[in-house]
């Protein structure tokens, strides 16, 4: 990893807060002078439109908007010559610039504690925000830079190497922009009051800072066509709109952009003065109007007439003043004023995209537009321009000039051009987790579509790193398993599936000695042993493709549940494999016989971990902890010697299992903590009043002693008037609070951090003794200890991890922060939690760190989190490390291309292993149903044959001999 340039590594900033937006930055001084009089634009009023094509959102916004923003904003009509030469306006250096270190977020480490600052390094991003809206942008011929958690990732796309810039807020960044000349790029962060920080290029320093523009985060921002306007617009609760004077860090206009959610806002290229904004359910066109109170910023608001309402992602401002859009249904609106002119859409009523465009670009000419099907359509500028209703349907049919179908399950989101001399390249995102190089020459010559890299989409549900080298693997709802070279920061191989991967573990080296398998749990209840190997290592056959580094195998696949696997867990000897599912169910499987089904129990609540004790533990017992509020405690299952068709059920009835119903204490703590404070409180003012006793006695004597009796009266009969505050009382959530996270401290004894009502604390539980006639459902146990854990009440702890030595715990939060916590050696009581080290790196509102695990070694820390992103961090330590480390891929097992592929579960409708049985059983039970049907069918059928034989011989017999038939 690179910093930029100016960056100071000194670690002696200790005193800098938790990167959650609390940063300094540098003070700078002003040269030179410059009269407000001279300035074209008139600072700081905002405006509304009175004009006939004003709209009722504007007039209302007008109340809360219209105001001077600026404090130092004055106008040129000032009477004295004092005044005014006051009011001059302090000019900025060129030459100024801010500095790095002292801006960038840094970690909080806890005071006096001695933890480095540098306790954990970013080394590599192998994630990518693809949902973001315009999450990519263009430096120079072979930079990307794109939003990666708190990091802003610049990205050599040739060399792969990356370099990191941090957020000022440590509270994550919400858009990013690039100066028309690529030699400054903009980063609006989120937070309370978040910064706009112009970085110069490619000298990466800090140039500008722009404050006070929106209240939470930033939306999008834009520079103008010649570089010298930047316009910004917030999120919610604001959407505020402003116009800046970037190089002077000065809000030119300021107005509520709408009152729901903008998406975007962009310059007119052919004129600074007009803009737009669009959004959920509207697009709105503005314009910077001089009027006798100053210059306004005037909006007015699309109507869509008998057009349906739609949400507008992408636009284009014409050269002639209309605006052509798109729409969720795929077709192109072109707007003239504030209404809409005409619909295009593809002859034959076909819409011009299936689903919405997202970006509409022109180009040399021609109209580009690109959408979630994932195509790219080319149309003729001219014929758009000039279109007009014909009928009074109001759509016009056009055909495209060109078009390209970039890939299958491919949805673009925003489209850059490269601007090569001689080519007509384009970076393409993928919301689907892509970046593309496509080519839009449409000749003889045009090279298919590239994807330059492939990302998870969506959050990464799982996370797994082989005991016996630097590979992991990755799993999530986007269907595939990736491999990834930490060690040289390389991705490796993925596989896709018909369901999302949803649990994730390594098979241990005690099961698979060559650490070549992993076990995936997936969304339909399915479980795949897949297998990594070396494809060089295997026979070459000819006509093969070019040969991987490494490449998976599907060994074994079978389904235990049907629902959602959510954990996967290997007995500490590798002899049982256990699987929990939100169906309230784990099932056992023996591992030395193939994965032979052993059989489940059914747990109270949908299960969100398994942990299996370690060799301390005399006895082999795991874990199971259930998201409302259940933790049970299951035995080594016994494994009985039958074939699988002599088992009529695979549900365990025998096992007794322990519960623990958590019950809330929190409200109890909390009227401990108020008591403990109120007792210190009385504790001081005790002493007080012994040193001011003995102070008066020691001066007046006597006569001290008597004044100081006299104003302990006094005070008590105030204290008397005065009510003291009633305690907090005892509250019992009405919902159990869920459980995140645990881990066993002892036999019988573990840790569970909760969130909900219940967070801000780790407690410390023991089962009670195993009881088959208690009722789950009517238990309630309570935590016997329990560790405060500091700034935790709305960020709980979401999962936590152990180095090897198990003196640093390693905690993933709510809000994307890593924490870790240093103890005592052999500290299962966790004693020691007052000295950690905090830092923001996933996004803090959406960016829920759902797996975090260290290196076999201990010399690395890998995260994942709901953002999409992967970072992998150096682990500090005083001895010196290898500069180079590489994974090595496991050898293929010999004979491995001659097996034959297991027959993949792609139906999710499949039986599970107890459903099937089940099946085997009613079709069985069936069957023999079936077969007495038949035997009895037989027999009627000769009683039949027999009886219509006797009739026969009856008839042949004389009359007066005959059986008369009779009618009861």
């Amino acid at each position: 990893m690179k910093e930029p340039d100016d960056q100071d590594t000194d670690g002696g900033k200790s005193d800098k807060s938790k990167s959650d937006g609390r940063s300094s930055s540098k003070s700078h001084t002003k040269e030179g002078l410059e009269d407000a009089t001279d300035l074209t634009l008139t600072e700081g009023e905002d405006s509304y439109f009175n004009g006939e094509d004003s709209d009722l959102e504007g007039l209302e916004e007008s109340t809360s908007s219209n105001e001077d923003y600026l404090e130092s904003g004055r106008t040129s009509q000032e009477p004295a010559a004092e005044e005014a030469e006051e009011e001059a306006v302090t000019k900025i250096s060129e030459t100024f610039f801010y500095d790095y270190s002292e801006l960038a977020s840094m970690p909080f480490v806890t005071p006096d504690s001695n933890i480095p600052l540098d306790f954990l390094t970013l080394v590599h991003c192998f994630g990518y925000d693809c949902r973001k809206r315009a999450n990519l942008h263009l430096l120079d011929s072979s930079t990307l830079t794109y939003i990666a958690g708190n990091q802003l990732v610049l990205l050599n796309f040739k060399t792969k190497e990356q370099i990191y810039l941090r957020s000022s807020s440590g509270e994550g960044i919400g858009a990013i922009g690039v100066h028309p000349h690529k030699t400054y790029f903009i980063v609006a962060e989120k937070g309370s009051f978040p910064k706009v920080i112009i970085y110069e290029y490619p000298s990466l320093r800090p140039y500008r800072i722009l404050q006070d523009g929106t209240e939470n985060a930033y939306a999008y921002v834009d520079f103008n066509y010649s570089g010298t306007l930047v316009a910004t617009v917030g999120s919610h609760p604001d959407y505020m709109l402003t116009i800046w004077n970037w190089k002077e860090e000065k809000p030119i206009l300021r107005k509520k952009a709408f009152s729901q959610e903008v998406f975007k806002v962009t310059f007119n290229p052919e004129d600074d003065e007009q803009l737009t904004t669009s959004g959920s359910g509207h697009i709105k066109f503005w314009e910077m109007a001089f009027t006798f109170t100053g210059l306004k910023l005037q909006g007015s608001l699309g109507r869509f007439g008998k057009t349906t309402a739609t949400d507008i992602e992408g636009y284009m401002e014409l050269p002639d003043g209309k605006v052509l859009s798109g729409s969720e249904w795929g077709n192109l609106l072109l707007w003239e004023g504030s209404l809409i002119k005409v619909e295009l859409c593809r002859t034959g009523m076909k819409s011009c995209h299936h689903g919405p465009i997202n970006q509409i670009m022109l180009d040399e000419g021609e109209v580009i537009t690109a959408g979630s099907d994932g195509c790219v359509r080319i149309w003729d500028f001219e014929t758009i321009d000039t279109a007009d209703i014909v009928d009074e349907t109001g759509l016009l049919e056009i055909e495209p000039i060109n078009e390209l179908q970039v890939n299958k399950n491919v949805k673009l989101f925003s489209m850059i051009k490269m601007n090569e001399v001689g080519n007509n390249f384009w970076l393409a995102q993928d919301a689907n987790g892509a970046i593309w190089k496509l080519d839009l020459s449409f000749s003889n010559i045009t090279q298919d579509p590239e994807c330059l890299f492939s990302f998870h989409t969506g959050a990464i549900e799982a996370l797994a790193i082989s005991p016996v080298t630097y590979l992991m693997a990755t799993t999530a709802l986007d269907c595939s398993v990736r491999i990834y070279d930490f060690a040289c920061q390389t991705f490796l191989v993925q596989m896709k599936f018909k369901q999302g991967g949803t649990a994730l573990t390594w098979v241990p080296q005690i099961v698979s000695n060559s650490g070549a398998q992993i076990i995936v749990g997936f969304e339909d209840g399915v479980v795949r042993i897949l297998e990594l190997y070396d494809p060089k290592g295997l026979a070459v056959f000819t006509g093969r493709k070019k040969i991987l580094d490494a490449d998976l195998n599907l060994k074994q696949v079978f389904k235990p549940h049907t629902a959602e696997v959510t954990a996967l867990a290997y007995e500490r000897d590798g002899e049982i494999l256990a699987t929990g599912s939100k169906d309230q169910t784990v099932f056992f499987f023996e591992v030395e016989r193939e994965y032979k089904p052993i059989g489940y129990i059914n747990t109270p609540g949908p299960v969100c971990q398994l942990t299996w004790s370690t060799m301390s533990h005399l006895e082999s017992t795991l874990l199971i902890i259930c998201e409302n509020g259940y933790i049970l405690e299951a035995p080594y299952p016994a494994i009985k010697e039958k074939e699988d068709h002599e088992v009529t059920s695979y549900e365990i009835q025998d096992m007794c299992i322990k519960c623990f119903h958590f019950s809330s204490i929190k409200s109890e703590i909390l009227r401990l903590i108020e008591i403990e404070r109120r007792q210190k409180q009385k504790e001081l003012k005790e002493k007080e009043k012994k040193a001011r006793r003995k102070k008066l006695l020691e001066e007046m004597g006597e006569d001290g002693e008597k004044e100081f009796y006299e104003e302990e009266e006094e005070e008590e009969e105030g204290e008397e008037e005065e009510e003291e505050e009633p305690l907090p009382e005892v509250f019992i959530p009405p919902t159990p609070s869920p459980i995140l996270c645990g881990f066993y401290s002892g036999p019988g004894k573990f840790w569970v951090s909760l969130g909900g009502y219940d967070s801000g604390f780790l407690y410390h539980c023991k089962f009670p003794p195993c009881d088959k006639n208690s009722d789950f459902k009517n238990q309630k146990d309570e935590p016997f200890d329990f560790r405060f854990l500091d700034d935790t009440e709305d960020n709980p702890v979401q999962t936590i991890t152990f180095s090897i030595n198990r003196t640093m715990m390693f905690c993933g939060m709510r809000n994307g922060a890593i924490r870790v916590y240093f103890l005592s050696q052999n500290d299962p009581s966790l004693d020691n939690l007052e000295n950690y080290w905090h830092f923001n790196m996933h996004d803090n509102n959406y960016g829920c760190v759902k797996g975090i695990c260290t290196s076999f070694d201990d010399r690395f820390l890998v995260t994942i989190g709901a953002d999409s992103n992967i970072f992998v961090f150096n682990i500090f330590s005083e001895l010196e490390l290898e500069k180079t480390f590489k994974a090595k891929v496991p050898s293929p097992r010999f004979g491995m291309e001659a097996e034959p592929i297991p027959q993949d579960i792609e139906d999710p409708k499949a039986y599970s292993i107890e459903n099937a049985r089940r099946k085997r059983e009613h079709d069985k039970l069936m069957k023999e149903a079936e077969e007495i049907k038949t035997r009895k069918r037989e027999q009627i059928k000769a009683l039949r044959n027999e009886f219509g034989e006797l009739l026969a011989m009856n008839k042949e017999l004389p009359s007066h001999m005959q059986f008369k038939r009779t009618i009861s």
